[in-house]
């Protein structure tokens, strides 16, 4: 497929197609953050049973992502991503139906978890190496921006059409979305810029493949020869336990629980989800000044000032609830310029010392950890609430382990382990290559 001269390089297409996808999927797995309160009232159903909901959905979001890239690394990503927004369309619409908690558990827990899980992480990280020489590390940090601009956009609506309208019409507006996003994805995105004869952003002759890369074999095998590859070096488990305190401090402990626990402090629901979405403002900003700053700086350096500092922030979080708006402005500030300034480090040190053959996949199980962490601190969370009456011991074991992050990032080795192949075989990877 040959293009005519365009004064947009095609890659800008892909990046914009991508982040409506990152963006409209962030915002759909953020739902259960404004749906607690609504089902508490309604079914009488307790936090820590909505929770495990959300633990479920991030857990399985997680740990599904691998098999996603590696099916897509097959298939292809339009084909992939496509689909995975049509069965997230299919969950929204059996949503108003729900009257049970293991309704709740099976459709967002199972369902909407297994096929957003589909296009985890790995769909920014991907596109970013494929389709960016230049610029990449910018492009990087507005991807993984996207669950804060997914707030941004959906939460304070949501909260709103729910307090008015109530939540089956907040659903439904979201099933609009993804009916209107899921034909502009198979329209526009591509794997490979040769697929409209084009190259990357600021490619150079030397920078093209000869031959354009493409797993054969088994999905699901392929997804596990690569965490088979990449677990014998220490630095994969460093990347993998960092990002799971990652998790725990972001989507699974502020993500699920902040909105319910404004409103513990007096806080209404739809002031809580603008707080949010404030946090995703000054995330965007942050986020995309960390993919700058990846350019330019050590990336475990880098990671061990953003872990520190989140664990500052979310340790004096009880202090700020108690401080008023000031407090919690400060707080806002402070957390949303943190909130996932890590992933591009992240993904720059996975693709420094795996090779970018398979970037993807390798990402796909750091991630796959961060969502364990996200999911085990929904859960326990909202445990603990149950329990002792409000969150305070949950912000400080956050802010703890994120302390403990920062000490792991300066383990991380400076020298690359090994390059992965595209192609996974049987022979070792890179001949005298040593676990770290």
């Amino acid at each position: 497929m040959t293009r005519t001269a365009s004064p947009i390089h095609y890659s800008w297409v892909v990046a914009a197609v991508t982040l409506l996808i990152l963006v409209v999927s962030a915002g759909i797995r953020s739902i259960p953050g404004v749906l607690m309160l609504p089902f508490e009232t309604e079914f009488g159903w307790d936090r820590a049973t909505i929770s495990m909901a959300a633990s479920v959905n991030l857990f399985l979001y997680g740990m599904v992502g691998p098999f996603g890239a590696s099916i897509a690394e097959r298939v292809g990503i339009r084909q992939t991503t496509t689909g995975a927004l049509l069965v997230i369309l299919v969950g929204l619409v059996i949503t108003p139906w729900i009257s049970q908690p293991w309704h709740l558990v099976v459709l967002w827990g199972g369902l909407v978890g297994i096929s957003a899980g589909m296009m985890a992480g790995w769909l920014g990280a991907v596109v970013a190496s494929r389709w960016f020489v230049a610029r990449r590390g910018v492009v990087t940090g507005v991807f993984s921006a996207n669950s804060a601009a997914g707030q941004l956009v959906f939460l304070p609506v949501l909260a709103a059409v729910t307090h008015i309208w109530g939540w089956r019409t907040a659903t439904g507006i979201c099933a609009a979305v993804i009916a209107l996003v899921a034909p502009l994805t198979w329209r526009f995105l591509r794997d490979w810029p040769s697929d409209v004869g084009s190259t990357a952003y600021g490619s150079s002759e030397a920078d093209v493949p000869a031959a354009r890369p493409r797993p054969a074999g088994n999905p699901f095998s392929g997804a596990i020869a690569t965490l088979v590859d990449v677990a014998r070096y220490r630095t994969f488990w460093l990347l993998a336990s960092t990002f799971f305190i990652c998790g725990a401090s972001t989507n699974g402990l502020i993500g699920t629980h902040l909105i319910s626990a404004s409103h513990d402090h007096g806080i209404q629901e739809v002031t809580a989800a603008s707080m949010l979405a404030f946090i995703g403002i000054f995330d965007l900003i942050g986020t995309t000044g960390s993919g700058w700053l990846t350019d330019r700086f050590q990336s475990r350096t880098l990671l061990t000032w953003y872990y520190g500092l989140r664990g500052i922030s979310l340790i004096l979080l009880p202090m700020a609830y108690d401080a008023g708006t000031f407090g919690l402005g400060a707080f806002i500030v402070f957390y949303g310029l943190d909130w996932v300034a890590t992933v591009p480090p992240t993904i720059r040190l996975a693709a420094d010392h795996f090779g970018r053959a398979r970037v993807g996949t390798v990402f796909a199980w750091v991630l796959a950890s961060h969502q364990l962490g996200a999911a085990a601190i929904a859960y326990l969370a909202g445990a603990l609430r149950v329990a002792y009456g409000d969150y305070e011991s949950a912000f400080w074991m956050s802010g703890a382990l994120c302390i403990v992050a920062a000490v792991l990032t300066r383990m991380i080795r400076r020298s690359p382990d090994l390059t992965l192949p595209a192609v996974v075989v049987a022979t070792p990877l890179t001949a005298g290559a040593r676990p770290a």
